[in-house]
């Protein structure tokens, strides 16, 4: 039976000692203007963009470090909480017309009601917040992959370009996918947000800086960033308005040779 969700969200959870400059530092990267708070304690804020959907919010947080997570936005919370428990998630919390959910590896999930989003926020200086990546210790890793692909039978699930990561493709028009990493040593399960910035990588890199964020390690194919309020995320060199892994550069043909 097909659960369709309707759009989806990635949340920045930062420590609310910090979280004004988590606020700055997230609308400037993202070309987005912030909303009223929400929440008993105004801990919750949505980033919006001018001219499409905002699919990137805030929480503010006073357990830890902070983090990400995902909410997923569909027409029937009650059926999709009931499917989700099914397929092995445990929950974490209930309210008024939405649900927070534990995933097998614990990681944090939302379920909320689609509210007619539809237009997926554009590229902004180079750069999207399109994926978030659920690093997943070994001992849950196949569970894990297993419960993201029952739950959401409509996003291809395919190996990524490397052993450990899993993709959980969304379908066409939702702005956010899944990827998911096993890490290489157990501990609890986590997440962060992954920016495409390709062609070109460095120059989103630079402009981070200047906003406040420092590289914390260079990677062939990504750069791991820490924002001003500490928490970490990824630029990635997949190509900012597909997705997609970048092409090789052919070589250049061979100079013809008379006779």
């Amino acid at each position: 039976m097909s659960r369709p969700v309707r759009w989806s969200y990635v949340f920045a959870d930062r420590p609310a000692a910090h979280f004004g400059r988590a606020c700055d530092f997230w609308t400037a990267v993202t070309g987005t203007a912030l909303s009223q708070p929400r929440g008993d304690e105004g801990e919750f804020v949505t980033l919006v963009p001018e001219g499409s959907d905002a699919c990137v919010k805030a929480q503010a947080v006073t357990d830890g470090d902070g983090g990400a997570h995902l909410d997923l936005a569909v027409d029937d919370v009650p059926a999709f909480v009931a499917a989700a428990l099914e397929s092995g998630a445990g929950t974490a919390a209930r309210h008024d017309g939405w649900a927070v959910l534990r995933s097998p590896a614990g990681q944090l999930l939302c379920v909320v009601p689609w509210q007619g989003e539809s237009e997926r926020p554009p590229v902004v200086d180079g750069a999207r917040v399109d994926q978030i990546c659920m690093d997943v210790p070994p001992s849950a890793y196949a569970t894990e992959v297993a419960f993201w692909s029952a739950l959401l039978p409509d996003w291809p699930s395919r190996p990524g370009s490397r052993p450990e990561f899993r993709v959980v493709e969304q379908p066409p028009g939702l702005p956010v996918r899944i990827l998911l990493q096993r890490l290489e040593t157990e501990r609890a399960a986590g997440a962060h947000l992954d920016l495409t910035c390709g062609p070109d990588v460095g120059a989103v890199r630079a402009r981070h800086e200047e906003l406040g964020a420092v590289v914390v390690a260079g990677r062939p194919h990504w750069t791991v960033m820490r924002d001003p309020a500490g928490g970490l995320y990824c630029l990635t060199g997949r190509d900012a308005r597909t997705g997609g892994l970048p092409q090789p550069v052919a070589p250049p043909p061979e100079p013809a040779t008379g006779r």
